[in-house]
């Protein structure tokens, strides 16, 4: 008997006092429970957009192959946002008015999930983010009343753990900022430099640019001149590997660090070798050491036929929110409404062992983020794969890393 299939029996024995006769005589047996599913699957931000699908899809089949959810299928009804905020509104109120989702997991862009973030709260809709870590998402509303949750590592965590590696473990204290104008990219600086400021420090230099962008080597030798010893970047996937081809094309030797979106396939695909030795956030790193996470990782690699992963994280945090919903929904029941699922979120009875963590009562009425900042770990590009910094982490991450109380 699988994992998933023990989990659903002995929910069904812990429900079924709970339940009456006819309770179970009137549940659906063979229409699907859907879910809502908003990512970038087209555009600049498709990399990690395709990723969380791709983890999300390999969960849902998992879940299905083991019965489903009390006899139901799991539906994934997804949503192209296109990584553009004026998509985010509509396509919310698409899912929860017109397909009828359960709830909904979603976005990769800070920028677009503050679009539509109000809808889902005001709906009383449960909204699970996998993969975007800007800080504004979990702090727009009260954590008492919120029904937006995170599983994936805010900003406010990262940029203070860069920004101590930086400043505290390497003793560089002239640091650099480069960051998008997007929402992500705002809410990445502000957050390095009150990380900088606790320290009495200012960035020495900061370069702002757009989307698209093509090249920053006047912005990499103006830091150089500045006096710049670290750069921290805060943008997605394709503009991080022109930070860092920028960075090799101007002949800077300043040590690069990055957010988690450094590690994405495309720096490497547009940087190269100059890709070598820049370090990034990570919750996830390829390793041999945690057997949940090779199978995953196996699952994955037979469902993208042996391409690269474009964005590990992005996959894994996408299946450990399907699948640790999947155990939401078992103990809440037949109640699939918002607030059932909201009170059950925030007092789970058992943890659930996930393949990035383990997530053992991961909310509270208090608090909406998953991740606490123990649970991450300093990763580094070497010759097109990502490995730890530090092989204290790597001994660290063979046991799936739990959040601090």
């Amino acid at each position: 008997m699988t994992r998933l299939r023990q989990l659903g029996a002995v929910a069904l024995l812990a429900l079924a006092p709970l339940l009456s006769p006819a309770a179970f005589a009137q549940s659906p047996a063979q229409n699907t429970l859907k879910i809502g599913f908003i990512c970038p699957f087209s555009g600049g931000s498709a990399d990690f957009g395709l990723s969380a699908r791709q983890g999300a899809e390999l969960a849902v089949e998992e879940v299905n192959r083991a019965g489903g959810f009390l006899g139901r299928p799991l539906e994934l009804v997804f949503k192209d946002d296109e990584a553009k905020p004026d998509n985010a509104q509509r396509i919310a109120e698409e899912l929860i008015s017109k397909d009828k989702v359960v709830f909904t997991i979603g976005f990769c862009n800070t920028g677009v999930a503050m679009r539509a973030i109000d809808t889902f709260q005001n709906a009383k809709h449960v909204l699970v983010v996998p993969v975007s870590t800007g800080t504004a998402v979990t702090a727009k509303f009260p954590a008492k009343d919120s029904y937006i949750f995170r599983m994936s590592a805010r900003d406010a965590i990262q940029a203070p753990f860069l920004v101590e590696e930086i400043v505290e473990r390497r003793k560089l204290r002239r640091v650099a900022i480069f960051a998008d104008k997007t929402g992500y990219g705002e809410g990445g600086f502000k957050d390095v430099s009150a990380a900088l400021k606790e320290r009495g420090l200012d960035p020495v230099y900061v370069a702002r640019f757009d989307i698209g962008v093509k090249s920053l080597v006047s912005e990499m030798e103006a830091a150089r001149d500045a006096g710049a010893q670290a750069i921290v970047s805060y943008t997605v996937g394709p503009e991080n590997g022109v930070v860092t081809r920028s960075r090799g094309q101007a002949g800077v030797s300043i040590p690069l660090f990055g957010s988690w979106p450094m590690s994405f396939r495309t720096v490497w695909d547009t940087a190269g070798s100059a890709a070598n030795g820049v370090f990034m956030v990570q919750t996830i790193i390829e390793d041999s050491g945690n057997s949940r996470r090779n199978s995953f990782i196996l699952g994955l690699n037979r469902k993208l036929q042996g391409k690269p992963v474009p964005s590990l994280m992005a996959a894994a945090q996408s299946y450990d929110a399907v699948l640790f919903m999947f155990q939401v929904l078992l103990q809440a029941g037949f109640d699939t409404s918002g607030p059932n699922l909201k009170r059950t979120m925030e007092n789970m009875k058992k943890p659930y062992l996930g393949v990035v963590a383990t997530h053992d009562g991961p909310f509270s009425a208090d608090d909406k983020d998953a991740f606490s900042r123990n649970m991450i770990f300093l990763g580094r590009w070497n010759n097109g794969s990502i490995d730890f910094a530090y092989p204290a982490d790597a001994r660290r991450s063979a046991i799936a890393s739990k959040k601090s109380k």
